[in-house]
């Protein structure tokens, strides 16, 4: 028997974000990879931590320096008991424990030839001009991919040398094109129509094409790629089909992606010759520059064995490339911020790296051609007068002092004293906190963090949001987050919240707790909750920072009060045309029928695909369960105990099997959850535990009436037959007659538990297995959702059904509906997580001290996969007028209630006097406190009141203890149809 050497199990629940985004055959080749990494500075740092998470078979670290306090300000790994360590031996254990499946290897000693023989790829960072050409040199040799990578305070440079002829098997992120088929001729050419639907496709001339499904012209199913060409009405000549049985029906088209070839130049005619990476012609100018200022300082690192002292006015003239002139006033900036070691740059620059690596490495995506230069003195002030002096960035054994050496100790002060509000401990959330951590924010004396989030750690969590361990899962995200951003810097006060933030939690979140909060940063999953966070800070004049990503895409926006236009996002995931409704595991938890779907989706994958991978990877790996290497494959064998178990002989066991399974998901596991999370739970300050997003289930009984419970138990013992190679049955009548019997005679029953851990475990494992081997293989199902009758979208549509019965959620009334929704499940990878937490770490930095015009802030997109990194100055507040006044989003209409308060017809006078405003209506959210329509009579009723006692007669609102402000609306007399006042924010106190 075949053994699989260790690099050739991949763990699919670990990788199952990043696999929508790869694929297994990059996957896989990104198992067996080997990648020496030089540098474990800050940046160093960032590169090795996402080739970890991600998968990378061995990494090699290469830094015998001394960890130095500068370090300090952008190592995640390293801490102040490291000082003096080398860098990659202090690292080495913290990398390891992120990926147990990574091995994790130092060399101590120099690079020789020898050594980059033995890797596909080599990395350098932070390295000297001499050392890059040696290394480079010799890798341009023997044909191994070689990157250079740089951070200098605000400015950062990546090189990639793949070789003369490097070949991309899958250019794009894109999913191959296909198109449903009307119809085909049989001629020369054969010409061959799409369906209605399908008719303005994207296919051009040249593409090759492959078909599937055809009934009738079988012939098409099984030949190689075909060229095709576009006619006129998008109609496609597909070639010879006169010999080719007539077409019937059916069938699918699909596009086969073309590899393409890059030829890349060694380091040392790139360096004379370079071509940069840029979407302009003036940010390519931009970036010449700044490879003309990076060669400046190599020379001048190289004549004074040290860089520029930060911010020092007796710096002398820099020398280029004696050959060009400089641009004096931009060398002479990032020269005197260079000696800086920045968190956020190091994460930007570490993504991207890390994401050429993962090119080299899976021959997925076009990589660079071949430097990338990104800058950020966009976070300098606009006066050179307000830069920092050198006394105020000299070194101070601190941990910030690579931060101190731009910004000044000043400017960590004011930055150590700020409150921050982080919503969302998910991947982004992750990256943030180890931000906040490392420059200090917050970790002053009134200073703090928050961070707020109700979900728990999932297992599939592990690749992307790397401050959880296994250990951690079913943990409250919120609370282990904070724990480990306080273990990263104990000076950081982290608080963590389980409740979540919605409208259902402002008494909570109220006036006194953002009263103490200095800005907000949202890393939440959904357009909603992103709308409503924004609200939240529109209400209170709060900035914000908001990221979202989408595989090897993502974005990174700033909003200001006064300075830039509000966050203007769609309002949903179904008003975005081209975003998916990004969803996260609720297994305990879920709110919407999207959570109950992936949950349903996840199930499919489970039971019926990676069941039947683990088994046979298992069986080609060992004999023995005492042979299997590591807690990863027993928790998979574990998982699949209960499909195991059963071995299937008939329809009717597999009719068992699925309805024991249908009781173990919706009666069994609901009344467990029940009695570890009881329905009168409150938390420790009173809150019920199930409110607002957290709805209470209740267990569902198998009633055979139903039809949702029957088309349960129709498609999981279909597909349960499928994996076992058993004939199915779609007959619903005779299913029915048999569950009938089955329930009389024999009552569903889940599968046995497993025992938790030790030899037990082992002993039921080893006599499931021997039982499995004596059948057939199994058959591992691969999910598809457009191929009618195979029963996968009937399982993952009536699972999703069942579990929203259970927890009392709104379904989808159509079939097309949860179809569409299930195709929108939301990749993600840990390097674009981090580029854009590293971006908003930038904007953070302008947010701190001298309010900055607009033009200092930066909008960013960013899709690695293409190469692109677009930043952007934000709109300023769009204007709106009526009369003589004039407003923004950030506006309001300020009214004090006044002691004694005033009444209804007070606060008309005060707006017609102070504004000039003949109200029309008052509302209080739906609920109508004024017309100017009234009667008289009904004028006269209402117009004594007090405000706060109108709105409590008019509407169910109940003062919270410590509000200050009633929030109401209103329109005027004259109004336009597109004019929306400024609210009316009623001041308490």
């Amino acid at each position: 028997m075949a053994v699989l050497e260790p690099s050739e199990w991949l763990d699919k629940e670990l990788y199952s974000r990043q696999l929508p985004v790869l694929g297994p055959p990059a996957m896989q080749r990104i198992r067996e990879a080997k990648v020496l990494l030089s540098g474990l500075q800050g940046l160093g740092a960032e590169v090795a931590k996402n080739l970890v998470l991600m998968g990378v078979g061995s990494l090699t670290l290469h830094d015998p320096h001394p960890t130095c306090w500068s370090d300090l300000a952008a190592q995640v790994f390293l801490s102040e008991r490291d000082l003096g360590k080398s860098r990659a031996e202090a690292s080495q254990e913290h990398l390891a424990q992120l990926n147990e499946a990574v091995q994790v290897f130092v060399h101590p000693s120099d690079i020789t030839e020898d050594l980059l023989l033995k890797f596909q790829v080599v990395v350098l960072t932070a390295s000297k001009l001499e050392e890059q050409l040696m290394v480079g040199a010799l890798c341009h040799k023997h044909g191994i991919c070689f990157l250079v990578a740089d951070t200098r305070g605000l400015v950062g440079q990546l090189f990639c040398d793949f070789g003369d002829e490097f070949i991309v098997h899958d250019p794009t992120e894109a999913e191959p094109l296909t198109a449903a088929i009307q119809h085909i001729t049989q001629g020369f050419p054969g010409v061959l129509t799409l369906r209605g639907e399908d008719k303005e496709h994207s296919f051009c001339d040249g593409d090759l094409v492959t078909f599937s499904g055809i009934k009738g012209m079988v012939e098409l199913n099984s030949c190689s790629p075909r060229p095709i060409r576009v006619q006129k009405d998008r109609s496609l000549e597909i070639g010879d089909t006169s010999t080719f049985s007539p077409y019937l029906h059916g069938g699918i088209v699909t596009e086969v992606k073309r590899p393409e070839t890059v030829r890349h130049k060694p380091l040392d005619r790139a360096l004379i010759q370079p071509c940069v990476v840029a979407p302009s012609a003036q940010e390519a100018h931009r970036a010449h520059c700044l490879h003309q200022a990076f060669r400046a300082l190599h020379k001048f690192q190289n004549l004074h064995g040290r860089l520029p002292q930060p911010w020092d006015p007796n710096l002398g003239p820099l020398k280029g490339a004696e050959e060009e002139p400089l641009n004096e006033a931009l060398l002479r900036t990032v020269a005197l911020s260079s000696a800086g070691v920045l968190s956020p740059m190091a994460s930007i620059l570490g993504a991207v790296t890390a994401q050429e690596v993962l090119k080299a490495i899976s021959r997925k995506f076009i990589p660079l051609d071949q430097w990338l230069y990104f800058d950020a003195l966009d976070c300098l002030p606009e006066d050179e007068e307000l830069f920092p002096n050198p006394e105020d960035c000299a070194l101070r054994d601190s941990r910030y002092d690579g931060q101190i050496a731009v910004f000044g100790a000043g400017f960590q002060e004011t930055l150590s004293h700020q409150h921050y509000l982080l919503v969302g401990a998910g991947a982004i959330g992750c990256e943030l906190l180890k931000g906040f951590a490392l420059v200090g924010l917050g970790a002053g004396a009134s200073g703090g963090v928050t961070v707020v989030d109700m979900d728990h750690i999932e297992y599939s969590n592990l690749s992307r949001q790397f401050l959880f361990r296994p250990w951690d899962i079913d943990k409250p995200k919120a609370e282990v987050a904070a724990a480990a951003t306080q273990d990263l810097n104990p000076d950081l006060e982290v608080m963590a919240h389980v409740q979540v933030l919605d409208h259902t939690t402002e008494h909570i979140y109220g006036d006194n707790f953002f009263s103490h909060v200095d800005g907000v940063v949202a890393a939440v999953d959904s357009f909603e909750a992103r709308h409503y966070v924004a609200a939240r800070c529109i209400h209170y004049l709060k900035p914000l920072l908001e990221a979202g990503t989408q595989g090897t895409k993502g974005s990174a926006s700033v909003f200001v009060p006064y300075v830039t236009e509000v966050y203007k996002g769609p309002a949903s995931a179904e008003a975005s045309e081209d975003a998916p409704t990004p969803v996260c595991t609720m297994r305990r938890f879920p709110s919407t029928y999207e959570h109950t779907l992936e949950w349903a989706r996840n199930e499919f994958e489970g039971l019926f695909r990676l069941s039947a991978e683990t088994i046979s990877c298992y069986q080609q790996a060992c004999t023995s369960l005492a042979d299997v290497d590591g807690p990863q494959m027993l928790t998979s064998l574990q998982r699949v105990l209960g499909v195991l178990r059963v071995r299937p002989q008939t329809w009717r066991d597999c009719v068992m099997w699925a309805l024991g399974h249908w009781q173990l998901c919706f009666h069994d596991d609901i009344i467990q959850l029940l009695s570890l999370l009881p329905p009168d739970k409150v938390h420790e300050d009173g809150t019920p535990f199930w409110s607002g997003p957290k709805r209470c289930p209740q267990p569902l009984k198998f009633d055979i009436s139903q039809d949702m419970h029957l088309l349960y138990i129709l498609a999981a013992a279909n597909l349960f037959a499928q994996m076992h190679g058993l004939p199915g049955s779609s007959d619903q009548i005779a299913l029915r007659e048999l569950l009938n019997l089955l329930l009389q005679t024999d009552p569903p029953h889940p599968a046995p538990v497993l025992a938790e851990s030790g030899p037990e475990q082992l002993k039921e494992l080893q006599e499931a297995l021997e039982v499995w081997s004596k059948g057939p293989p199994l058959k591992s199902l691969v999910f598809e959702k457009d191929e009618d009758g195979n029963f996968h979208m009937d399982f993952v549509r009536a699972a999703a059904s069942l579990q929203s019965q259970n927890y009392g959620i709104s379904e989808p009334v159509d079939h097309a509906q949860s179809m569409r929704m299930v195709s929108q499940i939301i990749p993600a990878i840990a390097t674009t997580t981090a580029a854009v937490a590293g971006l908003l770490g930038l904007e953070l930095y302008k947010m701190v001290g001298r309010p900055r015009p607009v033009g200092a802030f930066r909008h960013t997109y960013l899709h690695l996969a293409e190469n692109r990194l677009q930043r952007s100055v934000p709109s300023t507040p769009a204007i709106q007028k009526f009369h003589h006044l004039e407003w923004t989003r950030w506006d309001r209409l300020k009214v004090p209630a006044g002691q004694p308060e005033r009444t209804l017809e007070s606060l008309l006078a005060h707006l017609q006097e102070q504004h000039g405003l003949n109200v029309r209506m008052l509302l209080r959210g739906q609920a109508l406190l004024y017309s100017a329509r009234w009667s008289p009579e009904s004028q006269a009723q209402y117009l004594p009141l007090r405000v706060t006692e109108l709105v409590q007669q008019e509407t169910d609102w109940v003062p919270e203890p410590g509000l200050r402000v009633l929030v109401l609306e209103l329109s005027c007399e004259g109004e336009e149809d597109n004019t929306a006042f400024p609210p009316l924010h009623y001041e308490l106190w």
